[in-house]
């Protein structure tokens, strides 16, 4: 079995965490792969061979992303487009996605024995049409339109759905999260927690001038369509916390459900419910 590692290197213990996992002895042949930029931090660790990434992601039987879970929301969305499934070893602090914690290397093993289950997550198609041009993103978290500029202008927003008018908002942006994104970003913002079992778009307004705006959860075949309804409004586009780019009034932003979902693997049988109590019960204690 070929086995992509996928590592954060500003987690603290990544190093040590790789050194123990190629270590490891298993029941039948294990090769470690990891891209050749990553040779200069993880080259003296033995059992690792490098290469390009897409040669390997191509080779690879399962990706092993191993720090918190923008590691692995990161390296999900790599895996999904080569159709492979991807083991989370969780090195950050509420970790929602990681099957494992690092002090639990051992139960990979269960990747040679077929002791595991995987569960589909969609993800999100998001889309912006410019006068300049058109860009795509996948997202497996969240989209988020917010403001800029001064901390007290709102921005005014107008949502369809197929054609057919949801309404206007105004409020600090707007989070259209996926099922797996519902316990990020948009659970801060009030939004509801959905089983990652259901596929379908969440909407979340972020402080919202009405009262009365409140979270809308569409159909995974909604197709919705974005655009800021102030002539001189501009806005950030953010895809999963990481890549943000600016949206104006004469752009247009439209999200469906992504033609590709990310597989996850499960070695240690909990269900969603079991990991959101002992998430949230961790969190309320800090």
């Amino acid at each position: 079995m070929k086995l992509l590692l996928l590592p954060n290197i500003d987690k603290p213990h990544v190093r040590s965490c790789i050194s123990r996992l190629t270590a490891m002895q298993f029941s039948q042949p294990v090769e470690f792969l990891m891209e050749n930029k990553l040779a200069a931090r993880f080259g003296e660790i033995p059992g690792l061979r490098f290469g390009e990434l897409e040669q390997l992601m191509a080779e690879s039987d399962v990706c092993i992303a191993v720090g918190g879970d923008g590691t692995i929301i990161h390296g999900g969305k790599i895996a999904a487009c080569h159709a492979r499934p991807v083991l989370g070893i969780n090195l950050g602090h509420l970790g929602f996605l990681a099957t494992l914690e690092s002090d639990q290397l051992e139960q990979i093993g269960r990747l040679l024995t077929g002791e595991y289950t995987t569960e589909k997550r969609m993800m999100l198609r998001v889309t912006l049409e410019t006068p300049s041009g058109v860009r795509s993103w996948q997202a497996m978290n969240d989209a988020v339109l917010s403001k800029g500029g001064p901390l007290n202008r709102m921005i005014g927003m107008s949502i369809d759905n197929r054609g057919r008018t949801v309404g206007s908002y105004r409020a600090d942006g707007l989070i259209f999260s996926t099922p797996t994104g519902s316990t990020a970003y948009a659970m801060s913002a009030g939004g509801p927690i959905i089983d990652p079992a259901i596929n379908c778009i969440a909407m979340t307004p972020l402080s919202p001038h009405s009262l009365f705006s409140r979270p809308i959860v569409f159909d995974d075949e909604s197709s919705l369509s974005v655009c800021l309804s102030e002539q001189d409004a501009k806005a950030y586009l953010t895809i999963d916390g990481e890549e943000s780019v600016p949206v104006w009034p004469r752009d247009r932003l439209f999200i469906e459900k992504s033609e590709i979902a990310v597989t996850l693997i499960n070695l240690t049988g909990k269900s969603f419910y079991d990991v959101l109590n002992e998430k949230l019960i961790w969190r309320s204690r800090k």
